[in-house]
C-alpha cells in the first residue's frame, strides 16, 4: 500500500495544513532528491544492450564498481550473444568469480544468451513479455534494460529501493512488483526511469541497510521510518 501523507496539523480544519495526497507527497520526495542527485544514473558500464544485460545479471548481491572490474576484460572477450552462448563454463565460472554467486550467473548468462541466439538472432529484445522469458532475467533486469538501453519507460526495483521506499512511507511491502506498480501508478511513465535512479543512488549514498546517514538526509523531515536518527 502507499502511504497517505499526513501533516502534523491534522486534516482539515481553518488554520490547518491541508493533507498531501501519495502523488503529491511522491513527486515532493522525488523532487528534493533531484536537486541532491542531480546527476543520478546507472553505475554499470555498458556500451550496448547485450552488455547492460550481463552486467545487470552479475549485479546481483554485487557492487557495480566489482562488476565495472570484471567486464571491463569480460566484455572485451565475449563480444556476441553466440559468445556468451559458446563461453567455456568453468572458464567462464572463473572470469566472473568475484561478484559472487558465480556458478548459478554463469548458467543463467549462458542459457540467457543461448535463448538469444536461438529465439531473438542474437539481440536483445525490447519488450518486457519477452525479456523474461529469458534464464536469469525478471522485472527489475528488464526494467532496467528497457529504459537505461532502450529509452523505454520502466521502474527497476532493486534491494535500495524496496529498502528507502519502504522507510519513506511510500509503500508498505517488501514485494518488488507491488513496489513497482505502487509507484508507477503515481507517476507518469516519462519519469519511471529517472525515479529508479534516484532512490538508488539514495539507498547507495545516504539511506544505508546497516548505518543510514539520517543526520545527512535530505528527505529526513518528511521521512516516516520510525528507526531514524
Amino acid at each position: 500500500m502507499v502511504g497517505a501523507g499526513k501533516s502534523k496539523h491534522g486534516a482539515g480544519g481553518r488554520g490547518s495544513a491541508r493533507v498531501a495526497s501519495p502523488r503529491e507527497r511522491l513527486q515532493e520526495i522525488l523532487r528534493i532528491l533531484a536537486r541532491t542527485y542531480p546527476h543520478a544514473h546507472c553505475e554499470l558500464d555498458f556500451s550496448t544492450p547485450l552488455e547492460l544485460l550481463v552486467a545487470t545479471i552479475l549485479s546481483a548481491q554485487c557492487t557495480d564498481a566489482r562488476v565495472n572490474q570484471v567486464t571491463q576484460s569480460l566484455f572485451r572477450k565475449y563480444r556476441s550473444a553466440a559468445d556468451f552462448a559458446g563461453a567455456d563454463p568453468d572458464t567462464f565460472e572463473e572470469e566472473i568469480r568475484s561478484t559472487g554467486f558465480f556458478r548459478n550467473k554463469a548458467k543463467n548468462i549462458r542459457a540467457c544468451c543461448q535463448k538469444l541466439v536461438r529465439d531473438f538472432g542474437g539481440a536483445v529484445p525490447r519488450t518486457m513479455d519477452e525479456l523474461v522469458t529469458l534464464p536469469g532475467v525478471g522485472r527489475k533486469t528488464a526494467n532496467i534494460l528497457l529504459y537505461n538501453a532502450y529509452g523505454v519507460p520502466g521502474f527497476g526495483v532493486d534491494t535500495h529501493v524496496v529498502r528507502v521506499t519502504n522507510r519513506l512511507g511510500l509503500v508498505d511491502t517488501e514485494d518488488p512488483e507491488k513496489i513497482e506498480a505502487a509507484i508507477c501508478a503515481l507517476l507518469p511513465a516519462a519519469e519511471w526511469g529517472q525515479a529508479t535512479h534516484r532512490f538508488i543512488f539514495h539507498g547507495r549514498r545516504t539511506c544505508h541497510a546497516r548505518q543510514p546517514d539520517c543526520p545527512g538526509c535530505c528527505v529526513r523531515a518528511i521521512c516516516r521510518w520510525p528507526e531514524k536518527r
